[in-house]
């Protein structure tokens, strides 16, 4: 099957009830990133110095040498920055991505994380680039990450962070890790579940807007008023939606040798007393989100239209075009993915097949319509949808009189065109129905052929929404 493997779709605008602790408007989850002790060092048997996140502009590698100017900017955060942080915060449910070696070099700031009660989830093996790093090579730093963590820790780690991480990363944390949440994802604002090494991995997606990362690249904050005004702007609008009856989950990133310096932790604390101002605010580690949303939300089984086979497509969308499933089995073979999996999707699918068909192929299914109230209806012969839809438009219970008109149009227009007329009953009444029969049957051929096949599209739209939902 020809299938795109990148989720573009979502929730779209079927957005699920958070359902939020005590009808909360937001939740806001806040991680500390402690990596200080676990970035590149040739003391850490790495190639080169590190030359990521860090005071110094335009940083790069030093191969085979160590960095005296960053290894004492990472030092910044592990021996002040912490602790400042930590003093902000230690009252406040946040998350801890701890990378395992960094953890291990720190006992006095892990104690004080569990003395406030932070989840620590694991930041992976060591800071360092995955993207090129071999699949088995991935999968062993990941074990041990897992096993160093719980040694150090005095727990597994309940969530997974790479960050640098590779194409492979979810599908190896998922599979070595039994992890309630993986976070290396970007893409919603709310948790959602994806199939990842043959099982059901919840996703509690991460942020780069609202993270002090900024302050170490180019195009990021220069100031600690960047950093407050992006975070209450996001928090703002979230918080809107959440009034508005859609709330939503907001992440803020932090780094103890970033956020950790006083030019910025001022910020911080502004921003805090901001949101901590408001009512119906859930702060929550990323491991409260995930065990709540598995609770409200578990994962579905239902049979996704991208991932049926050819035969299951075409049983169950063959007849949307009215006795035509060969355009079921076109739109079975175009490239579909999540995109496809809704009644918009599949509607789009099967509607690209009709419309890049011959004008044979499309009569073809015009004439496949049955006529309203016309012989077949009387006799019963309506295939479900089409009995369903003219029922819908009291079509099955005609006077006399007016079964006559009917028949007389059908027979007028069918002789005019040759094809019935095609209209989407459910968008209309007898009336209307009977007010388009008479102004449609002055058109020219071609321009009724054309609003026929909208028509068509329309009815077939209708039935895949009845089918599946909005």
């Amino acid at each position: 099957m020809n299938r795109y493997p990148r989720d573009m779709a979502g929730y779209g605008p079927n957005i699920p009830a958070a359902n939020w602790p005590d009808g909360a408007k937001i939740a806001v989850q806040i991680v500390l990133n402690y990596e200080e002790g676990g970035e590149n060092n040739i003391l850490h048997g790495d190639a080169a110095s590190e030359g990521f996140l860090s005071e110094i502009t335009g940083a790069a590698p030093w191969p085979g040498q160590r960095h005296w100017n960053m290894e004492t900017i990472y030092e910044y955060g592990s021996r002040a920055g912490f602790w400042r942080v930590h003093s902000l915060l230690k009252d406040t449910p946040i998350t801890v991505y701890g990378v395992a070696t960094a953890l291990a070099r720190a006992p006095q700031q892990l104690k004080a994380m569990k003395d406030a009660g932070w989840e620590i989830a694991s930041h992976g093996l060591k800071w360092i680039e995955h993207k090129d790093m071999p699949p088995e090579e991935e999968r062993e730093q990941i074990r041990e990450a897992i096993r160093l963590h719980t040694e150090v820790v005095g727990a597994p780690p309940r969530g997974w962070y790479t960050g640098r991480c590779s194409m492979n990363t979810i599908a190896l944390a998922a599979e070595e890790g039994d992890f309630a949440y993986i976070a290396d994802s970007y893409s919603d604002d709310l948790p959602y579940w994806m199939k990842a090494a043959g099982k059901d991995q919840l996703i509690v997606p991460y942020t780069m807007d609202c993270n002090d990362m900024r302050f170490a690249i180019q195009a990021g904050y220069t100031s600690g008023d960047d950093f407050e005004t992006m975070v209450r702007d996001a928090f703002d609008m979230l918080y809107a939606e959440g009034q508005a009856g859609a709330p939503k989950m907001m992440s803020i990133g932090l780094h103890c040798r970033l956020i950790g310096r006083p030019s910025r932790a001022a910020a911080l604390k502004r921003v805090m007393d901001y949101m901590q101002g408001h009512e119906g605010v859930w702060f929550a580690t990323r491991e409260q989100i995930a065990d709540h949303w598995t609770a409200e939300h578990p994962p579905s089984n239902a049979q996704r239209p991208s991932q049926m086979d050819r035969d299951t497509f075409v049983d169950t969308f063959g007849g949307i075009f009215e006795h035509s499933p060969w355009i079921a089995e076109g739109a079975h073979a175009l490239e579909l993915g999540t995109y496809s999996d809704s009644a918009a999707g599949v509607h789009n699918a099967l509607a690209r097949v009709f419309r890049s068909a011959t004008d044979a192929q499309k009569l073809g299914v015009l004439t496949a319509h049955p006529d309203l109230a016309g012989k077949l209806a009387a006799a019963g012969r309506l295939t479900a949808e089409s009995s369903a839809e003219q029922a819908g438009a009291g079509l099955d219970m005609l006077t006399d009189e007016e079964r006559t008109t009917f028949t007389d149009l059908n027979d007028r227009y069918t002789g005019k065109f040759g094809f019935p007329f095609i209209i989407a009953v459910k968008d209309n009444t007898k009336s209307s129905i009977l007010d388009a029969f008479r102004r449609r049957i002055d058109h020219d051929r071609d321009t009724e052929f054309r609003e026929a096949c909208k028509q068509v599209e329309r009815i077939a739209e209708l039935r895949l929404i009845e089918k599946l939902g909005a």
